[in-house]
């Protein structure tokens, strides 16, 4: 009988006084004495350390690695570059799991595959049979080496930012992967773990070091947590186990892959990956998948059942093995099963807290038939008595990090009924009563440091609800009538020559021969062009299915990218998928380390050579530096690509000039932009380009003439097309003093906010800031409820996440503009007040809602407008028309 092996960690958890147990051949944790609850707790709301050494870990290398490991396992090797990792199965030839398991590609030359411990040596042995068909592939076991822990919760990134020496924390992406120092030693780093925390690493450590990294991770508040509570943990997030929801079914027979939960992230069908080992069956099985989501069951023998959440309704604990009825019918085993705790909530959306307070529900996993769906009611037999359960979702949401949160079952009741006899006019005075007091309170009594926001001009927003609000004007060129445009209403001859002349005044804003002003957000401008740019590609063959854009090079979100510029965003019908990663064919922008607001132009010219994109898309929402324009275009010239710069100006429209960028001189092709963030206008988009008729691309601006109508608009809101009129003549009258002004009152708070002893993020050489933007860091996870403070305080902010921030839900800053409150009036002295006025708020809880007020008072009349007064007798007609 061979003996049990010990893990480095062994001393550490019989010091700890854990209860060990026989795992997979290793003696295990299985809890400490504080017991599984308090340690599933603990990860959810803290920092849960797990000692994994047990699992296997394979090292691959050489020549054939690629090919072998495309062979043998179900993920698209080829699209792993070196930094990140990916769920991966080893199939075996029937469709089913030999094992599930995770690669890394820490470094070029290696990959490095994480198996389960009870599995190490049967999959040691399936792919060495594999193996001898790629003779230069070449397979090290470093399980002994290489010890492994898990550091899984909200608080591990803190902790983990505690030990570092050198190095950084990965991306803050899943799958995400780097080489840091700890403790003196190499460690390897990833952002992944088996409990469904939004905030999760595994580390790599050569057994040497390891239980220095220990101590030093237990020293900063981990929670050692066992085998018992990584199960329930695991259970909680839907995660697969393998021997119960991968490998054989109690019936004896293969449970197919895709019957996982996860499977579809961890299966390709990759013409770049080839045939591999049972690719037939998975696609398959992966055919009757997408019907059955489709509630088609024609093809359900190849996918009879598969593994869905229960959660049990009435007294009791599902346990593996037990079976799972619906009407009387059998129709599949419970494959794991218990009773989990989780942290009740506070509060509604984003500032929602974990309270002190816990509850527990009876939850599993069953393997069940496919047929069933979400919401239906069905049976398990416990010990002889039928407890019903409902199918659900999910038991766990992990999106808002960084806590993972429990998704509770509640049944759906059906609509409240209003109350009979409600009166409309307590409605209507309710109505206007409210956007009397919302009105009062924002104009009146907050200041908007909001950047994305501007209050406009009396006259704009007169102009804004006059007759054209409620009217049509569609219209387009005719080529048969020598290109005339023609407009498809009558009473349009106003609106026309509105238009005309906003498309002037923009075209003098912007340094440009071209605008295109109908679409009515920035979000649609970007649309506009995307779709436009599709139709520009596929000029010459209109028979067959448009391609899209081949390759895209942007700005990522977390990196201050645009919304709309992302594949999740506007970008997402619009690009090509890479055959080799098999995700959407876009690059980000490579940043400096020592500024992370700051391109990276030696890193973006290998980017360009090496990808040859079609489009570039520059601007951002996150701003404190110009856009390299000049410098992408000498690499896109250098390289003589057929590709189209594009310059998302949003957020900085309003700065075009000499005080910041003039995108066109500097060889941006296109801008777009919204015409009310720093640019003061109604809230619209515009389109603009500087292509000469005779020139090659002059297409392209067909194209997006064509997709802004009928493609993207019909009616135009022409009241606010009305309102942007005037708002060009006071952009165009009145810019040089108010774009000189509000970098400066923008450099000015930052420093003011600096010398109250705020944490302001950006470079000192340039003030923080070359926009109207400032950004404030407040602490991770904090920057929501420090906002929500100010807001209570009157002081009208957005939390912002920063590069190194997981995503909003964590952001640990403040975004602020300076671009409205400058517009009415306030100077460099006066944004020292606000920094005071805030510091007050966020470092000392201070109630300054009344001194918020008052100071606010002192800057109501707006400026960089034309006087009223000028035009008193026009505007006391318009005033009698409303």
């Amino acid at each position: 009988m061979s003996q049990t092996r010990k893990t480095v960690f062994h001393d550490r958890h019989l010091k700890l006084e854990a209860k060990m147990t026989d795992f997979g051949g290793w003696d295990m944790p299985l809890q400490y004495p504080g017991g599984i609850v308090e340690e599933h707790l603990a990860t959810r709301k803290g920092a849960g350390l797990f000692d994994i050494s047990h699992m296997g870990r394979f090292s691959i290398r050489g020549k054939d690695a690629l090919p072998f490991l495309q062979h043998v396992l179900t993920s698209n090797v080829a699209g792993l570059d070196a930094g990140l990792g990916q769920y991966t199965m080893l199939p075996n030839d029937d469709g089913g799991a030999v094992d599930d398991a995770y690669l890394y590609r820490f470094v070029e030359d290696e990959y490095l595959l994480v198996v389960n411990a009870a599995n190490r040596e049967k999959d040691w042995e399936h792919l060495e049979s594999l193996r001898k068909d790629f003779p230069q592939a070449t397979m090290t076991d470093r399980t002994e080496a290489l010890a492994m822990l898990g550091l899984q919760g909200p608080r591990s990134r803190e902790i983990l930012l505690g030990v570092i020496e050198s190095g950084n924390l990965p991306e803050p992406m899943r799958n995400s992967l780097n080489i840091a120092t700890i403790a003196g030693s190499r460690v390897l780093v990833a952002r992944t773990g088996y409990t469904g925390e939004p905030i999760c690493f595994e580390l790599f450590i050569e057994e040497s070091a390891a239980t220095r990294i220990w101590d030093l991770l237990m020293e900063r508040g981990a929670v050692p947590v066992g085998l018992g509570a990584r199960d329930t943990l695991r259970l909680e997030a839907g995660l697969p186990l393998f021997g119960h929801e991968l490998g054989s079914d109690p019936e004896g027979k293969d449970i197919p892959i895709f019957a996982a939960r996860f499977a579809r992230i961890a299966v390709s069908f990759s013409l770049r990956k080839g045939d591999y080992v049972g690719r037939a069956s998975l696609a398959r099985q992966f055919e009757a998948l997408k019907r059955i989501l489709r509630h088609d069951y024609s093809l359900k023998d190849d996918l009879p059942r598969m593994i869905k959440c229960l959660e049990l309704t009435d007294k009791g604990i599902a346990r593996a093995g037990d079976k799972v009825f619906h009407d009387g019918e059998h129709l599949g085993y419970v494959t794991s099963g218990t009773m989990v705790p989780y942290w009740k909530s506070e509060a509604d959306g984003i500032t929602a807290t974990l309270t002190e307070e816990t509850g527990k529900r009876a939850i599993a996993l069953a393997l069940i038939d496919s047929s069933l769906g979400t919401d239906e009611e069905v049976q398990v037999e416990i010990r002889g008595k039928s407890v019903p359960a409902v199918i659900v979702p999910s038991f766990l949401r992990s999106e808002a990090p960084p806590y993972a949160r429990a998704a509770l079952h509640h049944p759906v009741g059906a609509a409240e009924k209003a109350a009979p006899g409600v009166e409309v006019h307590r409605k209507v005075s309710d109505l206007l009563d409210r956007a009397i007091d919302n009105t009062t309170w924002r104009q009146n009594e907050c200041i908007n440091l909001i950047p994305s926001e501007m209050t406009p001009s009396p006259m704009v927003r007169l102009l804004s609800i006059m007759d054209p609000v409620g009217r049509y004007a569609e219209h387009r060129q005719i080529k048969a009538l020598d290109g005339a445009e023609v407009f498809f209403y009558q009473g349009t001859d106003f609106i026309a020559d509105v238009e005309e002349q906003l498309n002037k005044e923009l075209c003098a804003f912007l340094g440009c021969r071209h605008a295109e002003s109908r679409v009515i957000s920035g979000q649609m401008a970007n649309t506009t062009v995307f779709s436009a740019m599709v139709d520009y590609l596929n000029l010459a063959d209109r028979k067959r299915e448009q391609r899209r854009i081949r390759k895209v090079l942007n700005n990522h979100i977390i990196k201050g990218g645009h919304l709309s510029a992302q594949p999740m965003g506007a970008l997402r019908d619009f690009v090509a998928h890479d055959p080799v990663t098999e995700r959407p064919a876009v690059v980000n922008f490579p940043m400096l380390e020592e500024n992370p607001y700051v391109m990276d132009i030696a890193a973006t010219r290998e980017l360009i050579a090496e990808h040859r994109p079609e489009l570039v898309i520059l601007g951002k929402s996150l701003v404190l530096h110009r856009e390299p324009v000049a410098e992408v275009r000498a690499c896109v010239d250098e390289f003589d690509l057929d590709c189209v710069i594009m310059y998302d100006m949003a957020h900085v429209l309003g700065l075009i000039g000499p005080h910041f960028q003039q995108p066109f001189e500097e060889g941006a092709d296109i801008v777009t932009g919204s015409t009310h963030k720093t640019y003061f206008g109604t809230q619209r988009g515009v389109i603009a380009n500087d292509f000469d008729q005779e020139d090659l691309r002059y297409p392209l601006w067909a194209a997006i003439k064509r997709r802004a109508f009928p493609g993207a608009v019909s009616n135009h809101h022409l009241g606010t097309l009305l309102g942007l009129l005037m708002a060009a003549y006071e952009m165009n009258h009145f810019k040089d003093e108010y774009q000189r002004k509000v970098v400066a009152n923008a450099k000015a708070f930052a420093k003011h906010l600096k010398d109250c002893g705020l944490d302001v993020a950006g470079s000192p050489d340039i003030s923080y800031t070359e926009t109207h933007q400032v950004l404030l860091r407040v602490g991770y996870a904090k920057g929501a409820e420090v906002a929500r403070r100010l807001e209570e305080n009157n002081i009208i902010v957005n939390f912002q996440a920063t590069p190194e921030e997981e995503g909003f839900t964590a952001s640990g800053s403040l975004r602020m503009g300076v671009s409205e409150m400058t517009r009415f009036g306030m100077e460099d002295a006066d944004f020292g007040e606000l920094a005071q006025l805030m510091h007050d708020v966020i470092v000392n809880s201070t109630d300054v809602k009344d001194k918020t007020a008052a100071f606010r008072k002192r800057f109501l009349e707006m400026q960089y407008c034309f006087s009223e007064k000028q035009f008193r007798e026009r505007l006391e007609q318009l005033h009698a028309l409303v």
